[in-house]
């Protein structure tokens, strides 16, 4: 009989909720994480870029308080405050990881990295465990370039970043991902001076032009200085710390080096050839349940996840879910990453739900873009902050194919307009509900009224306009009595 009948590798959000919704069915769970804590969740990291990202826009409101007619002194940054006010958030949104927690769930913590010996048997701290089902939760690891140099000097990554008991005097980022972007501007706008090193051509290269174009300058307006097309060749010692040295020769100096390139998933340390898992080099290769192709035992969840047909970590809000549906009761269920929404939280904010105008080529279809600038949103205008726009992505048919965002509360309007694409909702849907006003959402309504498909266009002054059969219905109507 199998010591467990459910193992889970890995305390992030999707194994916890898996864990705790099947040990309230009965079953017997151990959940292995190799941490000497499971209050050291993966989403921590996640939370303390937030908190960082709120401390430097205020910092950066502060500044900006003159254009309402206030006036504030110089803004001083208090970096030990910062830190604290990190460490309370990560406190705060911490899930119940604790051992004593998870044992009233009744899930069973083996603090131990565990890897599989076999397709239904682990091996952590020196002890072999059978189970019949498991689920792959070990999450990402910041990916890290094999540059000459490295040794000595004083780089770092998001975790180590945000460790820091002083601010960086001078902070080169490599690497132009959202993460990247997200740190170079938080750390500006609390006084740093910062250059971001892209090796790609163009800083967010995965994101609408029309997009990330004007974010660049916002970046640029903050202080940061922006190198696109910059490979780093390799590291070397500098007076002020270290220095990166370009393919081209150039050298960029700098007190520390923060690496943004993205994230891998952790797969060597599981040994998933022994459990007959296949994997590829985003993550463990399932199915849209989130099932192994190839052991059917298992499933994975999180970033970890390379669902067919879905870019690794789309959608992974869903996976315990799904996992729940698919493994739990054996249901019939799919992960639909159709309406998956991300977002970057810098100021202007970016949201992407759906397809790109890219995206939607490649698939085959013909699209309209549909845009509304806040510059003509009353919200946006008393706030202050009328940069970007609502860009709607729409088939011929008025269908809502994907949706950017590019503005102050972008990743909250995100989440109407990903309601639409999920649901399937007719674009006229979204023309014709009712907002509060003013509401930065109405730009998402005007962008949607401004379709040539729309019953009722939209006026200059924000209302419908009739079209022209019904003007003339409306005049033979005037006759009755």
């Amino acid at each position: 009989m199998p010591d467990h009948d459910l193992a889970i590798i890995g305390a992030g959000a999707a194994g916890l909720s898996v864990a705790a919704q099947a040990a309230a069915l009965g079953l017997k769970v151990a959940l292995f994480e190799r941490e000497a804590s499971a209050d050291s969740s993966p989403q921590g990291g996640t939370v303390a870029v937030a908190a960082l990202l709120a401390a430097a826009h205020r910092a950066a409101d502060l500044r900006n308080a003159t254009r309402f007619g206030l006036s504030i002194g110089p803004v001083a940054v208090d970096w030990a405050a910062v830190q604290a006010h990190l460490r309370r958030a990560v406190a705060e949104a911490a899930p119940p990881a604790s051992a004593a927690a998870l044992q009233r769930h009744g899930v069973t913590l083996i603090q131990a990295s565990a890897h599989f010996t076999g397709p239904d048997r682990l091996e952590a701290a020196g002890r072999v465990h059978s189970f019949r089902r498991a689920v792959i939760a070990a999450g990402t690891a910041p990916v890290l370039p094999d540059l000459p140099g490295m040794v000595g000097l004083p780089w770092l990554t998001e975790d180590s970043l945000l460790g820091l008991q002083a601010p960086p005097a001078h902070l080169l980022v490599l690497g132009g991902t959202a993460r990247g972007v997200e740190l170079a501007q938080a750390f500006a706008r609390l006084g740093c001076r910062v250059t971001l090193v892209v090796p790609s051509p163009n800083l967010l290269e995965t994101e609408e032009p029309e997009l990330r174009q004007p974010l660049r300058e916002a970046l640029r307006a903050d202080g940061i200085e922006i190198l696109e097309n910059s490979p780093v060749a390799a590291l070397e010692p500098a007076e002020a710390g270290l220095a990166a040295v370009l393919e081209g020769g150039a050298r960029i100096a700098g007190s520390h080096l923060l690496f943004a390139l993205g994230q891998a998933p952790r797969l060597a340390p599981l040994d998933l050839a022994a459990g007959g898992i296949r994997a590829t080099s985003r993550g463990v290769a399932t199915g849209a349940d989130l099932r192994s192709l190839t052991n059917r035992r298992i499933w994975a969840a999180g970033d970890i996840a390379d669902p067919e047909g879905l870019r690794p970590g789309q959608a992974a809000g869903a996976h315990a879910a799904v996992i729940a549906h698919s493994m739990l009761f054996r249901l019939p269920v799919r992960l639909d990453g159709r309406a998956s929404p991300r977002a970057i939280a810098t100021a202007p904010a970016l949201a992407q739900i759906g397809l790109t105008e890219a995206e939607a080529r490649a698939a085959g279809h013909d699209p309209r873009i549909l845009r509304q600038p806040f510059a003509g949103n009353d919200q946006a205008i008393a706030e202050g902050a009328t940069e970007g726009l609502v860009r709607l992505v729409v088939d011929g048919r008025g269908t809502l194919l994907g949706a950017g965002i590019l503005g102050q509360g972008a990743p909250e309007l995100a989440g109407l307009l990903s309601l639409m694409i999920g649901r399937r909702l007719p674009l006229d849907a979204l023309a014709n509900l009712s907002l509060p006003a003013p509401s930065r959402a109405e730009a998402a309504v005007h962008a949607a009224q401004s379709s040539a498909g729309s019953i009722y266009p939209a006026t200059p002054f924000g209302g419908k306009l009739a079209p022209p059969w019904a003007r003339t219905l409306a005049g033979w109507l005037r006759l009755l009595p």
